[in-house]
């Protein structure tokens, strides 16, 4: 029986690409989503996988939600913890409400998404839990206190953690993508890309949102047990930690 992965914001982006390379590993895949209902249908049309619409700041939300892609799939034994938002700014002029935004989606929802599935994962003894941080939580950037505040805050979740299940069997990591080729980022003007951004890349090109799905398979297989705790750096060298 294929185990069952579950991708928050699975359905765009670094997400979809998680979400597809893991139905391609011959998971069964389900993927949630925030707001964009068309999105999630066309991605669901498209690659038969299932999506399901919960707020993962909310915990309330990610325990129902995740209940219910238990009745309908079987127990979580795969979660990629990859939904994230940016609310930019200077700390000067950070709102209140910017910063709570970032850290509840960021940081509060790792709580949210993985404590929900983790008695099942330690009865079960096994369990891959993978969040999606970034090199900005590595590095810091100016202009995202609270977004390198959350991302860095994911990378002690995993260290800590990976402490306590190791003994059960599950794994936990993280991923600190660079630069990706998504919507996002190549919504950026070519010229600012070109000058501002590739220079300090030393590959000399963006990354490519499969090449995190990639990452996440191999983290989440089981050849991939004897890693946990981890910090991968998939930037193209921009930033070496």
């Amino acid at each position: 029986m294929a185990k069952v992965a579950l991708v928050t914001g699975g359905s765009r982006g670094i997400g979809e690409a998680i979400s597809k390379g893991l139905k391609a590993a011959g998971y069964t895949v389900a993927a949630s989503y925030a707001g964009n209902d068309e999105a999630a249908s066309k991605f669901t049309a498209e690659t038969g996988i299932k999506t399901y619409k919960w707020d993962v700041s909310n915990y309330e939300s990610c325990v129902a939600g995740i209940a219910k892609v238990e009745a309908e799939l079987g127990p979580v034994d795969v979660l990629v913890n990859n939904a994230g938002i940016t609310r930019d700014g200077m700390f000067h002029k950070m709102t209140k409400e910017q910063w709570d935004a970032v850290i509840n989606t960021n940081l509060n929802s790792l709580f949210n998404m993985t404590r929900p599935v983790w008695e099942g994962m330690r009865a079960r003894k096994f369990g891959r839990v993978i969040c999606i941080s970034s090199i900005n939580g590595q590095k810091g950037q100016m202009g995202q206190v609270n977004y390198s505040a959350a991302k860095a805050g994911d990378i002690g979740f995993v260290k800590a953690l990976a402490q306590e299940g190791a003994r059960a069997g599950i794994t936990v990591n993280a991923i600190c993508p660079g630069y990706i080729a998504t919507e996002m980022v190549k919504a950026i003007d070519p010229a600012v890309i070109e000058k501002s951004i590739l220079p300090h890349i030393p590959v000399g090109r963006l990354g490519e949102p499969a090449e995190i799905a990639r990452a996440v398979v191999f983290l989440a297989s089981d050849e991939a047990g004897f890693i946990t705790g981890s910090t991968l750096s998939a930037n193209g060298g921009q930033y070496m930690a």
